[in-house]
Protein backbone atom coordinates (compact mmCIF):
# COMPACT_ATOMS: atom_id res chain seq x y z
CA UNK A 1 0.00 0.00 0.00
CA UNK A 2 1.28 3.48 -0.46
CA UNK A 3 1.44 5.60 2.61
CA UNK A 4 2.04 9.38 4.08
CA UNK A 5 1.45 11.12 6.95
CA UNK A 6 -0.48 14.19 7.28
CA UNK A 7 -2.15 17.18 8.94
CA UNK A 8 -5.42 18.18 7.26
CA UNK A 9 -6.60 21.62 7.33
CA UNK A 10 -9.11 22.47 9.84
CA UNK A 11 -13.12 23.33 8.48
CA UNK A 12 -12.48 27.08 9.03
CA UNK A 13 -9.10 27.57 7.35
CA UNK A 14 -10.23 25.02 4.53
CA UNK A 15 -13.32 27.19 3.95
CA UNK A 16 -11.53 30.22 3.53
CA UNK A 17 -8.59 29.21 1.15
CA UNK A 18 -11.32 27.08 -0.68
CA UNK A 19 -12.85 31.20 -1.39
CA UNK A 20 -9.36 31.94 -2.91
CA UNK A 21 -9.21 28.75 -4.77
CA UNK A 22 -12.50 29.47 -5.99
CA UNK A 23 -11.30 32.26 -8.07
CA UNK A 24 -8.36 30.87 -9.79
CA UNK A 25 -8.32 29.72 -13.27
CA UNK A 26 -7.26 25.99 -12.13
CA UNK A 27 -11.04 25.81 -10.38
CA UNK A 28 -12.53 26.67 -13.56
CA UNK A 29 -14.70 23.61 -15.07
CA UNK A 30 -12.66 22.42 -18.50
CA UNK A 31 -13.51 20.52 -21.47
CA UNK A 32 -13.66 17.09 -21.05
CA UNK A 33 -10.19 15.71 -21.63
CA UNK A 34 -8.29 18.82 -20.46
CA UNK A 35 -8.77 18.41 -17.00
CA UNK A 36 -6.31 20.72 -14.62
CA UNK A 37 -6.59 17.99 -11.96
CA UNK A 38 -8.35 19.93 -9.02
CA UNK A 39 -7.51 18.85 -5.66
CA UNK A 40 -11.26 18.65 -3.50
CA UNK A 41 -10.55 20.86 -0.77
CA UNK A 42 -11.68 17.98 1.51
CA UNK A 43 -8.29 16.07 0.28
CA UNK A 44 -6.22 19.47 1.49
CA UNK A 45 -3.35 17.96 3.49
CA UNK A 46 0.11 19.19 4.26
CA UNK A 47 2.32 15.92 4.21
CA UNK A 48 4.43 15.55 7.25
CA UNK A 49 6.24 12.47 5.87
CA UNK A 50 5.94 9.97 2.45
CA UNK A 51 6.20 7.06 3.19
CA UNK A 52 5.89 5.13 0.27
CA UNK A 53 4.66 1.51 -1.35
CA UNK A 54 4.64 -0.37 2.15
CA UNK A 55 4.17 -4.33 2.46
CA UNK A 56 0.34 -4.62 3.42
CA UNK A 57 2.53 -6.49 6.48
CA UNK A 58 4.10 -3.72 7.68
CA UNK A 59 1.04 -1.11 8.05
CA UNK A 60 0.57 -1.43 11.83
CA UNK A 61 4.60 -0.51 12.06
CA UNK A 62 3.18 3.09 10.21
CA UNK A 63 -0.13 2.87 12.55
CA UNK A 64 2.72 2.80 15.77
CA UNK A 65 4.40 5.97 14.42
CA UNK A 66 1.38 8.18 14.10
CA UNK A 67 0.04 7.10 17.37
CA UNK A 68 3.48 7.75 19.15
CA UNK A 69 3.62 11.21 17.67
CA UNK A 70 4.43 13.71 20.43
CA UNK A 71 2.14 16.13 20.96
CA UNK A 72 3.73 19.31 19.67
CA UNK A 73 0.76 21.30 17.60
CA UNK A 74 3.00 23.91 15.87
CA UNK A 75 0.19 27.62 14.66
CA UNK A 76 0.51 27.40 10.75
CA UNK A 77 -1.07 28.85 8.45
CA UNK A 78 -1.63 28.45 4.47
CA UNK A 79 0.49 31.51 3.30
CA UNK A 80 1.72 31.97 -0.52
CA UNK A 81 1.93 29.70 -3.04
CA UNK A 82 4.41 28.18 -6.14
CA UNK A 83 4.68 25.37 -8.02
CA UNK A 84 7.17 22.27 -8.20
CA UNK A 85 8.15 21.00 -11.43
CA UNK A 86 7.69 22.61 -15.21
CA UNK A 87 5.76 21.76 -18.36
CA UNK A 88 3.37 18.83 -18.01
CA UNK A 89 4.49 17.87 -14.66
CA UNK A 90 3.89 21.25 -12.95
CA UNK A 91 1.59 21.31 -9.70
CA UNK A 92 0.21 24.11 -8.41
CA UNK A 93 0.83 24.70 -4.27
CA UNK A 94 0.14 26.92 -1.65
CA UNK A 95 2.95 27.04 0.66
CA UNK A 96 2.47 26.88 4.82
CA UNK A 97 3.94 28.98 7.32
CA UNK A 98 4.87 28.39 10.59
CA UNK A 99 7.46 25.86 12.73
CA UNK A 100 6.61 22.40 11.40
CA UNK A 101 10.43 21.89 10.85
CA UNK A 102 10.00 19.79 14.62
CA UNK A 103 7.02 18.31 13.90
CA UNK A 104 8.09 16.58 10.42
CA UNK A 105 11.21 15.89 12.08
CA UNK A 106 9.92 13.76 15.15
CA UNK A 107 7.09 12.04 11.94
CA UNK A 108 10.68 10.93 10.48
CA UNK A 109 12.82 9.87 13.00
CA UNK A 110 9.71 7.67 14.55
CA UNK A 111 9.65 6.24 10.55
CA UNK A 112 13.51 5.66 11.05
CA UNK A 113 13.22 3.64 14.16
CA UNK A 114 10.46 1.47 12.71
CA UNK A 115 12.88 1.09 9.42
CA UNK A 116 9.91 2.09 6.99
CA UNK A 117 10.94 4.17 3.84
CA UNK A 118 10.13 7.94 4.12
CA UNK A 119 11.16 10.85 1.20
CA UNK A 120 14.50 12.06 2.88
CA UNK A 121 14.22 15.20 0.90
CA UNK A 122 13.42 18.43 2.92
CA UNK A 123 10.39 18.87 4.38
CA UNK A 124 8.44 21.29 1.76
CA UNK A 125 5.26 22.74 4.03
CA UNK A 126 2.88 22.91 1.40
CA UNK A 127 -0.78 21.62 0.47
CA UNK A 128 -0.93 20.70 -3.27
CA UNK A 129 -4.35 22.74 -4.95
CA UNK A 130 -4.09 21.38 -8.82
CA UNK A 131 -1.87 19.31 -11.79
CA UNK A 132 -2.21 21.65 -14.53
CA UNK A 133 0.53 20.27 -15.56
CA UNK A 134 0.87 22.09 -19.43
CA UNK A 135 -2.74 22.62 -20.16
CA UNK A 136 -2.93 25.98 -18.56
CA UNK A 137 -1.41 28.36 -20.67
CA UNK A 138 1.52 29.92 -18.87
CA UNK A 139 0.08 33.64 -18.53
CA UNK A 140 -2.72 32.43 -16.62
CA UNK A 141 -0.60 30.37 -14.72
CA UNK A 142 1.13 32.79 -13.53
CA UNK A 143 -2.02 35.16 -12.54
CA UNK A 144 -2.95 32.03 -10.03
CA UNK A 145 0.37 32.37 -8.89
CA UNK A 146 0.22 36.26 -8.13
CA UNK A 147 -2.76 35.75 -6.42
CA UNK A 148 -1.93 32.77 -4.48
CA UNK A 149 1.31 34.72 -2.98
CA UNK A 150 -0.23 37.56 -2.01
CA UNK A 151 -3.32 35.14 0.23
CA UNK A 152 -2.41 34.86 3.93
CA UNK A 153 -5.09 32.66 5.44
CA UNK A 154 -6.18 32.30 9.08
CA UNK A 155 -3.56 30.53 11.87
CA UNK A 156 -4.51 27.40 13.73
CA UNK A 157 -2.57 24.89 15.57
CA UNK A 158 -1.95 21.31 13.81
CA UNK A 159 -3.55 19.18 17.02
CA UNK A 160 -3.95 15.59 14.68
CA UNK A 161 -1.56 13.60 12.45
CA UNK A 162 -3.29 11.01 9.97
CA UNK A 163 -1.64 7.95 8.70
CA UNK A 164 -3.08 7.70 4.83
CA UNK A 165 -3.37 5.25 2.16
CA UNK A 166 -3.55 6.71 -1.35
CA UNK A 167 -5.96 4.66 -3.94
CA UNK A 168 -4.20 5.87 -7.51
CA UNK A 169 -6.18 6.29 -10.55
CA UNK A 170 -8.15 8.11 -12.58
CA UNK A 171 -9.93 9.69 -9.46
CA UNK A 172 -7.06 9.42 -6.45
CA UNK A 173 -8.77 9.12 -3.10
CA UNK A 174 -7.07 8.99 -0.09
CA UNK A 175 -8.11 6.97 3.38
CA UNK A 176 -7.07 7.06 7.17
CA UNK A 177 -5.96 4.56 8.37
CA UNK A 178 -5.03 6.04 11.66
CA UNK A 179 -4.93 9.40 13.71
CA UNK A 180 -3.05 10.67 16.32
CA UNK A 181 -4.58 13.29 18.31
CA UNK A 182 -2.68 16.36 20.43
CA UNK A 183 -3.81 15.50 24.41
CA UNK A 184 -5.18 11.92 23.46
Amino acid sequence: MRLFIAAYLPAEAEQHFAETVGTLAVARPMPEGQSLRLVPAEQWHMTLAFVGEVDDARADDAVEVVQAVPALMPRVRIAGGGRFGRGKFTTLVAKVDGDVAPLGDAVRKLLKRRKLPFDRRPLQPHVTIARPGDRLPQEVLAADLEVLREYQGPQWSVDDVRLMKSVLGPRPAYEVLATARSGE
